[in-house]
C-alpha cells in the first residue's frame, strides 16, 4: 500500500526518528497528565518535539493527533505559548464549526425514520454523503441522488460512502471481503463472542451481516471509528465516533460508557479487540490508546483474573514488529501473508458516481516490491498463543513443531537461529557474521559490519542538508539554496526548450493546443481503462 503513502509515511516517521542520533519528530507524553492538552477539531492534541542528531532542536509544540498534513488540520501551538482570550474563543468557534452537522441522537432518530420509509422513498445524496428524508429532498434536488436504498445496502455503508478524500493520494484502503471473511472465521474458531472493531468498518459490517443472516452467528461487534458519517447507519450501541490516536470519544461520556459496557459484559469474557490503524500513524500514541482500552476492560475483571490480557489483533506492516513489541512484549507476529485490501479511487468515484475498488495485491500498480510478489506486507500482531491460530493449509501454510506456530511454506526453519525467520514471504539466508538470518537480497558489508543491500551507502544514513551536506542545518535554511534554485531553474528551462523543439517537429502544422488537449484526453482514457482492468 510501489508502496502506498501510508506505509512510506510510517517508515519516515517511525524509522528515521527511531534511530539514535538522527533527525525527526517525536511524540512526548508529559510527566504531568493533569495539564490538559489544547483541543483541535479531532480532540486533544499531542505534544511533539523536533529532534536533530539525537538532541531536541526547538521548543516543544502541540499538533493534531490524527492528521499528519497541516492542510488537513493546521493546529499548531508552542507548549509554553500563552494565548489571549480572543484567540481561545476563536479556536473554540472553529472547533465547533468543524464538528458533524448532526448530533448522535439526531442521526439515530433519522435512521429509524429512514428504515421505516418505503423503498421508493429511501434516497442517498452522494454529494453530501447523507441519507435523505422526504423533507430533505428539495434541498438536494440539484445533487446526485441515489434512490431505492435497500436494507442490504444500509448494512454495507462502506460501499455507499465515498472514501474521505486524501489530498495527496485521493485514495483510501479498506479490507477486501475475503480478508474480512478470514478474520470472521478465525474469530469464530477461537470462540470469541464480541469484537471491538477499532478502525475496521468492513469487518464490523460482515460480523453484523453474519449475525442477521440465515446461518446466524453469535458474534456481536462495536465499531470505533473517526469517520463520523457512519453515525447515520448505526444505533448508539453499534458505533462510537472515536479517535484512536488520543483515545477521544467525540460524543462524550455516553459513548465512553457504551464502549466500557461492551468490554466488561460477561465479566470481560469472550471479547477481542481488532484494530487496523492508518499505516502512517505513529506506534507510540496508538500503544498508549490501546493500553487505556485494556485498562477499561480490566476494570470489570475480578482479582483472580487480574493476570489475564485483553486478546488483541493489531493489523500492521511486518517491519514494525520491533516497535510494537517494545510496547507489548507479549505480542507475536503471525505469518499470514495474504491480507488483501481494497484501493478506492476517489476521483473516479466522484466522476462516475460509483465506487471503483481494486484489490491492490493483484493490481500492477501495487504489487509488493520490484519483483511483483503478491504477498502483502500486512501482518497480524497478537497476544494469543500462535499455536492456537490455525492458518489454512490450502493457502500454503504448515505447522512448524519446533516454533509451535503456522508458517508459510517458504519460511524455512533455521537451525542456527532456532526459528522460522522469514518476515516477507521469501526464504531468508543465515549470515554467520551477523549471527542471524537476513533477506536474500542482502550481503554482508565489511565496512558497516552488518548485512545490507549491495548498493547501500556505507556508514549509515546521513542527516543534515541535502544541498551542501553540512550537518548543522537543513535544506530549507541552507545559505546555498538560492544558487541551487538557479541551477535547477536553468536545467528545467533547457529541458523545456528541447521538449518544445520536439513538439514542433512532430506537429507538422497541427495546432499545438489541439495536440495538447488530445494527449491529455488520451491519458485520462488510458488511466481509466487501466484502473478498470
Amino acid at each position: 500500500m510501489a508502496a502506498p503513502r501510508e506505509w512510506l509515511g510510517t517508515v519516515e516517521a517511525e524509522g528515521i526518528a527511531g534511530r539514535q542520533g538522527s533527525s525527526g519528530v517525536e511524540v512526548v507524553f508529559p510527566s504531568d497528565p493533569a495539564t490538559p492538552a489544547p483541543l483541535c477539531p479531532h480532540g486533544p492534541t499531542l505534544l511533539f518535539v523536533k529532534v536533530n542528531q539525537g538532541k531536541e532542536e526547538t521548543r516543544r509544540f502541540y499538533a493534531c493527533s490524527a492528521c499528519r498534513d497541516r492542510k488537513d488540520c493546521n493546529f499548531f501551538q508552542w507548549e509554553d505559548e500563552k494565548l489571549s482570550g480572543a484567540r481561545l474563543a476563536a479556536r473554540e468557534a472553529h472547533n465547533q464549526k468543524c464538528q458533524p452537522p448532526l448530533s448522535r441522537t439526531q442521526c439515530v432518530e433519522r435512521y429509524v425514520k429512514f428504515i421505516g420509509l418505503p423503498l421508493s422513498q429511501r434516497k442517498f445524496c452522494q454529494r453530501c454523503q447523507q441519507l435523505l428524508l422526504p423533507d430533505d429532498w428539495e434541498k438536494h434536488q440539484e445533487h446526485r441522488v441515489v434512490g431505492d436504498i435497500s436494507i442490504t445496502q444500509l448494512k454495507r455503508p462502506s460501499q455507499l460512502l465515498y472514501p474521505l478524500e486524501n489530498k495527496k493520494t485521493n485514495a483510501q484502503y479498506l479490507f477486501a471481503d475475503r480478508s474480512c471473511q478470514f478474520l470472521v472465521d478465525l474469530l469464530s474458531t477461537l470462540g470469541f463472542t464480541r469484537v471491538l472493531c477499532v478502525g475496521t468498518p468492513r469487518l464490523h459490517e460482515l460480523i453484523r451481516l453474519k449475525a442477521s443472516g440465515e446461518k446466524k452467528s453469535n458474534i456481536k461487534s462495536l465499531l470505533l471509528d473517526i469517520d463520523f458519517r457512519y453515525s447515520q447507519f448505526y444505533m448508539e450501541d453499534s458505533f462510537c465516533h472515536y479517535n484512536m490516536f488520543n483515545h477521544h470519544f467525540f460524543d462524550g461520556k455516553a459513548a465512553l460508557e457504551v464502549c466500557r459496557t461492551f468490554l466488561q459484559e460477561d465479566k470481560g469474557e469472550g471479547v477481542i479487540m481488532v484494530t487496523d490503524p492508518p499505516f502512517g500513524g505513529l506506534v507510540e500514541p496508538l500503544a498508549v490508546t490501546f493500553k487505556k482500552l485494556i485498562a477499561m476492560w480490566k476494570e470489570g475483571q475480578s482479582q483472580d483474573s487480574s493476570q489475564k490480557e485483553l486478546p488483541i489483533f493489531w493489523i500492521f506492516p511486518y517491519f514494525f514488529e520491533f516497535r510494537i513489541r517494545q510496547f507489548f512484549p507479549s505480542f507475536c507476529m503471525l505469518d499470514y501473508q495474504r491480507f488483501h485490501r481494497t484501493f478506492i479511487c476517489v476521483d473516479e468515484a466522484m466522476k462516475y458516481g460509483c465506487m471503483l475498488e481494486v484489490d491492490y495485491d493483484n493490481h500492477a500498480l501495487y504489487k509488493h516490491g520490484k519483483t511483483g510478489r503478491k504477498q502483502s506486507p500486512v501482518r497480524i500482531f497478537t497476544n494469543i498463543p500462535p499455536n492456537k491460530i490455525i492458518l489454512p493449509s490450502e493457502e500454503g501454510y504448515r505447522f512448524c513443531p519446533l516454533c509451535q506456530r503456522y508458517v508459510s511454506l517458504e519460511n524455512q526453519h533455521c537451525e542456527h537461529c532456532n526459528s522460522c525467520t522469514s518476515k516477507d514471504g521469501r526464504k531468508w539466508n543465515h549470515c554467520f557474521l551477523c549471527k542471524k538470518c537476513v533477506k536474500p537480497s542482502w550481503i554482508h558489508c565489511s565496512i558497516c559490519s552488518h548485512c545490507a543491500l549491495p548498493d547501500h551507502s556505507c556508514g549509515g544514513p546521513k542527516d543534515g542538508c541535502f544541498i551542501c551536506g553540512e550537518l548543522d542545518h537543513k535544506r530549507s535554511t541552507c545559505p546555498k539554496i538560492t544558487t541551487s534554485k538557479k541551477v535547477n531553474k536553468a536545467v528545467r528551462k533547457q529541458k523545456q526548450r528541447k521538449s518544445n523543439k520536439m513538439k514542433m517537429g512532430t506537429t507538422k502544422g497541427q495546432s499545438m493546443n489541439h495536440t495538447s488537449v488530445t494527449r491529455k484526453k488520451r491519458r485520462r482514457e488510458r488511466a481509466h481503462q487501466y484502473l478498470c482492468s
